[in-house]
Order: structure tokens, then sequence, then C-alpha cells
């Protein structure tokens, strides 16, 4: 699938694949997605998880695939005619998604993407990241790390890791980062703070942290409140790619060393970051290596 649109330079734009469950319409970001399948009969993977529906082989490899009717607390259709499988590729790992048809691709700029509310996602185990009004309906884009998160820990983010770096010292060092998943964001702070950095402000997305750099800069506090950034990519408001060039190309913030931390980091990315700047990228999976390229940026 082409997805060329995200190696443009800071564009802040994305294309959202736009998909049917339940009659509802949902969306992902075209750049986990390797393939769309038609439905194709399943193996039953005995003692699995209820949300997972099976596995199939393509290409060489066996994907899992989980039901994401069940998986939201939809309804389940009582065919599969029509049923496609989304198979993403995220930190290393490929996934299959049984939904109920797939609409088509729109190219949209971050800015379009609201925020949900409270009402909408108010806990660690949300799975709705982002709203878009797209031919006058909402699209709702699903977290798909937290999805494959919940159902198998292992895939993610590995707090293990950090305990097998040894005995290691308090930094004070001050770092923000942004993060649109609560649950990522609550692991990657647990995550630091485990590892020794006690001055971690988490935020929200992309503009959140511009804006409080903004806000630190006209204070004249930015050195003493910014030693270094990290950034998830894709996020609403302002993905890290946007943010990374807008920092990059300051006069006052280009020294600030930015770490991106993302499950997309594939060669095109990795190429795309270092283009823009990135002091360092990692994978959500290499905890261990992430918090040891912040030993070095900090000293």
């Amino acid at each position: 699938m082409d997805t060329n649109i995200l190696l443009e330079s800071g564009t802040n734009e994305l294309e959202i694949l736009e998909f049917l469950v339940d009659g509802n319409y949902y969306g992902i970001n075209v750049a986990k997605i390797r393939e769309i399948l038609s439905y194709s009969p399943l193996t039953p993977i005995p003692n699995g998880h209820p949300f997972v529906e099976g596995a199939f082989s393509t290409r060489g490899d066996t994907v899992t695939v989980i039901n994401l009717a069940k998986c939201l607390g939809l309804t389940e259709k009582e065919t599969h005619d029509g049923d496609m499988f989304l198979i993403t590729n995220f930190n290393g790992v490929s996934t299959g998604f049984c939904v109920h048809g797939v609409v088509g691709i729109h190219r949209v700029n971050w800015s379009q993407i609201i925020k949900p509310d409270r009402l909408i996602s108010n806990s660690k185990d949300s799975v709705v990241t982002g709203i878009i009004n797209i031919d006058s309906k909402l699209v709702l884009l699903l977290d798909f790390e937290n999805i494959v998160a919940q159902i198998s820990p292992e895939v993610g983010i590995q707090l293990s890791q950090i305990s097998k770096l040894g005995q290691r010292a308090k930094n004070n060092s001050p770092i923000i980062y942004a993060e649109d998943s609560q649950l990522l964001s609550m692991m990657i702070y647990d995550g630091l703070t485990e590892a020794g950095y006690t001055n971690v402000i988490p935020l929200n997305n992309g503009m959140e942290l511009w804006e409080l750099l903004e806000k630190y800069r006209e204070e004249g506090t930015l050195q003493e409140k910014v030693a270094c950034i990290i950034t998830d990519l894709e996020m609403p408001q302002m993905d890290g790619h946007r943010l990374l060039k807008l920092v990059k190309e300051h006069p006052v913030y280009k020294n600030i060393p930015v770490v991106i931390f993302s499950s997309l980091i594939n060669e095109d990315m990795r190429r795309k970051g270092e283009s823009l700047g990135a002091d360092a990228q990692f994978s959500k999976n290499d905890m261990g290596d992430f918090v040891q390229a912040l030993d070095q940026l900090l000293g």
C-alpha cells in the first residue's frame, strides 16, 4: 500500500483508511496498514483470547486475527459476507483485524482531528484516540496499539527491560513528552520514573507540547524546564514529524534533543526522522535502548 504521503516533510498530514464495523465508521492511519484482504476461513486458536478469531497464513507469515466487533462490544454478523481483514504492522508485529467493510482512503490534516472528550475517552482502556468529520459523518480513530496491548501485553512497551539495566541513579533533567494514548502515556511515565527520571511532564499531542515550549520561552524559563523532548508520531492536532520540524527549524529550540518513540518506526520512517533532525528514534518495544539513549543525551 502506498503511504508516501507520510514521507512528505512535516506537512502534518496523513491518510486515513475508513472502514465499517456494525454499521459504524472507524478509521486507522494508513501507515499502519500492510495490506487489505478479503475474508478467508481461519484456523481456531485453542485457549486463545476471546477477541482472537483465529489465524491464517499469508506471504509465508502466520497472522493472528482479532474480531474487532467483539473487541468493541458491537454486534457480530451472522455471516462473513463482505468482511475484510486489515493486516496491520506496528512495533514490528503483524496483526489482522476483521472488519465489516472498507469505505475508502481520505487525506486529512492532523489539525482536523479532534481529541475525544472525557465522556468518550475517560480511562487508560479507551480505544478512541481521535474524531474526524468526513462527508458529514463522524469517523472514530481507534487506538490499535492499545487494543493489541490489552490482548497481548508483550507486544508493546516492556517495562521489564528497564530492570535489566541494573542499578540506576536519579536524574532530575526535565523531560516533556507527547503521547495521545492514555495507556501508553502512563506506561512511558512509569518507565521513565523507574529508570530514575524524576522530572517528567506528559502531554497529549504535539500541539500541546509546542504551546508549552512557547509558554516557557515567553517566561524565560525554557532552559531550566526542558532538557529533552520525546514524541510519538501519530497524534491529533499536530503529529510528531511536524513537531520535530518546528523545533529543529526554530532558532531557540533547535538544540533541544528530540527523541521519536513510536510504534511506526521502520526504514522509511527512520529516514524521514533523520531528514528532519531527530536525535534518536526507537520503536515502543525497545524500551531498554530508548532509556539508554536518553542517558547519553542527558549525560
